[in-house]
Parts: structure tokens; sequence; C-alpha cells
């Protein structure tokens, strides 16, 4: 047996086998108990969990930076993620199908519960060290406190779901999608505007502080070797995950999400503990009771989040970085406590995370998603006035200002 760039098996071959084999096996299960979408949906998944280790696109060190030290490359990165997002799903959703099958957006009412919930949820990538899609790959590369913070967004997201009813019946703006409000193209026009503004507002900050844009960091692979091992430029992880957030709709008829597992998860442990989360109103939502009552693996966001702990498995074994530590300051251990209810909680609120609700919400062209934006970035700003508490090296006098 050869193993990638070694002349014999060592550790980050053995992972990269072991990630490998559990991807085989999970495929033949579903193949076997669901069917072949199921398992294309799983290898979407998987990729997505490589894209983002390699890239190590997270969402929560990007804004984190931007408040913090004005480094604006992981928000251009995120625009241009959404810029060709948006490209791609706009024509489809305005169509309503995509290669002749039906698809929809994420499109939620914009409300009180959004903004609520978005702030908290903010507040929690800090605390927890990661978003939604962070803390799914980070413990896919093998980050053992990323596990309290995904353990605790599984608590936080059951609780949501006994109080979603009441929140949901605070003032909201109806559902709407700009897609069909003013039609493909001038959304598009609107919303690439806006992606631009963001980044360059971006630059303008960043050489205001530093006089000049950050220089990227040259990898020592190239090529093939590379796209294996990585690091990857921000740019191929932006592109990457548009193009499988659109594969992802292709195969779902929806775009991509990743909460509702985290509830379903909860509720599936609960009601085998002898909680009656049947009789709570979210549970009682035809959608939601279905997926309560039958088997996780029938669930398409649970067989993608399982797909991208894989894949960034897979991505930290051929990177050689998986080296799992249990060491965990207390305080840090608290902070991704209290960051996963957060997570949890806010991600129910908000109608979604920082994919569903941010990326697929505005890739769909809904107004929700603009407003989870705003309102996560504020509880981004009061998190990271807060993490100094929870994480010593971190307790320095910090400069924010405003936009």
């Amino acid at each position: 047996m050869s193993f990638p760039f070694s002349a014999a098996p060592d550790r980050k071959s053995f992972t990269a086998l072991i990630a490998f084999v559990l991807l085989l096996i999970a495929a033949v299960f579903l193949q076997a108990t669901v069917g072949g979408k199921q398992v294309a949906l799983l290898i979407v998944g998987a990729a997505l969990g490589l894209t983002l280790y390699h890239a190590a696109f997270g969402f929560t060190s990007a804004w984190r930076v931007f408040i913090k030290e004005r480094r604006g490359a992981g928000l251009r990165a995120q625009m241009v993620m959404l810029a060709v997002a948006v490209v791609l799903f706009f024509p489809a959703l305005g169509a309503g199908t995509l290669f002749g099958s039906p698809v929809t957006g994420l499109v939620a009412p914009a409300g009180v519960s959004v903004i609520f919930g978005a702030f908290i949820f903010g507040i929690g990538m800090q605390l927890g060290g990661g978003c939604a899609s962070g803390t799914l790959f980070t413990v896919g590369g093998g980050n053992a406190r990323m596990l309290i913070t995904l353990l605790f967004f599984i608590i936080g997201s059951l609780i949501a779901t006994h109080h979603v009813d009441w929140w949901f019946s605070l003032p909201s703006f109806p559902a709407t999608s700009i897609v069909k409000t003013f039609g493909v193209v001038p959304a598009l026009v609107f919303s690439l505007a806006l992606f631009a503004l963001i980044a360059f507002i971006t630059v303008k900050l960043e050489k205001r502080r530093h006089g000049a844009l950050q220089t990227p960091v040259i990898s020592e692979h190239v090529g093939l070797r590379r796209f294996l091992r990585g690091p990857w430029p921000l740019v191929w992880g932006a592109i990457g995950l548009a193009l499988l957030n659109y594969a992802t709709l292709a195969l779902a008829g929806r775009p991509w999400g990743i909460t509702s597992a985290f509830a379903l998860w909860g509720a599936k442990v609960a009601s085998g503990l002898g909680v009656d989360v049947g009789s709570w109103v979210f549970w009682q939502v035809p959608a939601n009771a279905k997926a309560l009552a039958a088997p996780v693996w029938e669930d398409i966001t649970t067989v993608m989040d399982i797909g991208i702990m894989i894949g960034a498995l897979l991505a930290a074994g051929l990177a050689g970085r998986f080296a799992p530590s249990l060491k965990i300051p207390v305080r840090s251990m608290v902070a991704a406590v209290i960051g996963g209810l957060l997570l949890g909680y806010g991600s129910r609120l908000a109608y979604g995370c920082n994919i569903g609700a941010y990326f697929s919400g505005i890739a769909s062209g809904s107004l929700h998603g603009w407003l989870w934006l705003v309102a996560a970035y504020i509880g981004n700003v009061a998190g990271v006035r807060i993490r100094p508490f929870f994480f010593a090296g971190e307790r320095q006098p910090v400069v924010l200002t405003g936009w």
C-alpha cells in the first residue's frame, strides 16, 4: 500500500486512511439504506470539510481579525464567496428549477428573533471559538476543545426549539426574496454592489491602519501537492464553498445548512431519555415532525454535517496536522460551554447560522440574511470585547473603532 508523498506509513497517512475508510463505510451504508443522492450529499459535505480546513476558511477568525486589527482579507474572501454564489443561485431560484429539478432558497422572516438570535450567535462565535461550519471542521480536524462547543451547541439548539414559537411571534417582516420581488438582474446588481462596497470599505480601513494590504503567506507546496496538503489561498476556499453550495442546491433542492441537524440530534437524545419533545410546537411542524420520526441518516443536513467532519479529518491527515490535545484551560472550557449555548440558541432564533442564514440566506436573496449579517457583526464586536476574560493571551488593551 502506498501513502501520499511518503515512503512508509506515518501518523498523517494513517489519519487520512482512517478518514477515507470512514467515508467509504458511510457511503456504502447510505447507498444501501437511503440511496445514491444521499451518498452524493455526503461526498459534497466531505468536500466542504476539506475546503474549509485547507483554506482555513473561518468566519469567526476573519471577523475577529478585522474587528481588532482591521485586516480584511477574510472578509473580502467572504464577499467573493457570496458574489460567486449569487451569480450561480439567482438565475436558478428565479426560474424555480435547476437541471430540471425544483429548487427553493432559504428565505425567512426578518424581525426581532433574527436580530437577537444573530447577535448572541455573534458573541457565541467569539467565545465558542467558531461558527457552525468552523465548529464542525475543527472538530473533524482534531480540536478537542471544539467538541465541548459542539456538545453545548446541540444543547442550546434543543433548548431553543422549546421557545421558538414565542420568539417567532414577535414583530417581523414577512419572508422576502429580492429575486422574486425585483427580478434576477436587479437583485444581482444590488447584491454585487453591496459586496463590492463592503470589500472596498475593508480595503480603505486596512490601508488607513497599516498603510498597505497584508501580503498573503506563500505555501511551501505547489500544484497537486498544495491541493492535497494545503494550505489553500482564501480565494480558492471562497470559490470552492460557493460551487459546493451550488451542488447542494442541485442535489437537495435547497442551499447548504448546518444547524437544523444539531437541534434534531438533541431532540433524538432527549426523546430517548424520556423527554416529550414531540409535544413542543417546533416539533409539530410537519417537516420537523417527519425528521424527528425518521432515522437520522435520512436527514440531509445530518449527512452533510458528518461529511464535513470526515472531510476535515481527511484534510488534517493529508496536511499532517491531526494532533488532538486534551489540555484545555478552565476558562477556555467555560467559554466553550457558554459560546456553544449561545451559538445553538441563537441559530434557531435567527433561522440559521453563518451558513444557513448568512451564506445561504444572502445567496437565496433573503433579506433576513442581510439582517443576520449586521446583527451578528455587532455580536462579534461584543464577543471580541469579552474574549480577554477567558483567553489569557488576549488580555491586553484592544482598540475598537466603527466602520
